[in-house]
């Protein structure tokens, strides 16, 4: 692989930075790569670190999140941002977010085993909108009679709720101490 010059860099730098802020969604350093000429994965590793270095102390940042990156704006703005752009009501009842929860924690698992986990209140209505906004998807079936589907989270939960991985979860306890999940079910 060619040695690039500082001045290709700098241009790469540039288009980077573009890719992030108009694309609305993240992206890997694969996506950015494969657009930059094939540039390396290192060098389009160490772009994103002089950016972010770059926005320290903007009202924007570049933060990696579901395996990739993304422009945020920083919190402290967030009402101001909030009197131009409008943002959608895609709040989620305590219901979904509990049913929700119990899917990052547990998956792959079932309708059923959800249910049981919410103390036997019915996780069809969640589940059903959770798989609509792609926060959930079916990742299998499981080998018992009438195989049953499994779920699991999909990397926009990841983007959703701004973590690089499953792993940034707060632990269990503190789950079942906000929600009240059943131990045994």
């Amino acid at each position: 692989m060619k040695e690039r010059s500082t001045s290709e860099l700098s241009f790469y730098k540039k288009v980077i930075e573009a890719l992030l802020f108009v694309s609305g969604r993240v992206l890997t350093l694969k996506e950015l790569a494969k657009v930059c000429d094939g540039l390396s994965l290192g060098e389009v590793e160490a772009v994103i670190k002089e950016l972010r270095k770059d926005y320290e102390g903007r009202g924007v940042v570049i933060r990696e999140v579901a395996h990739g990156y993304r422009v945020e704006t920083i919190p402290e703005v967030s009402e101001y941002i909030k009197r131009v752009v409008k943002p959608k009501n895609q709040r989620l009842t305590r219901s979904q977010l509990e049913t929700l929860a119990i899917v990052a924690y547990f998956q792959p698992i079932t309708r059923a085993e959800v249910s049981a986990k919410r103390g036997g209140v019915d996780a069809g209505p969640a589940l059903k909108l959770l798989l609509e906004r792609g926060l959930i998807k079916v990742v299998g079936r499981k080998q018992v009679p009438g195989r049953p589907p499994l779920y699991g989270t999909t990397p926009f939960f990841l983007e959703y709720f701004g973590l690089k991985s499953l792993d940034e979860l707060p632990p269990l306890e503190e789950l079942k101490k906000m929600v009240g999940i059943e131990e045994n079910p």
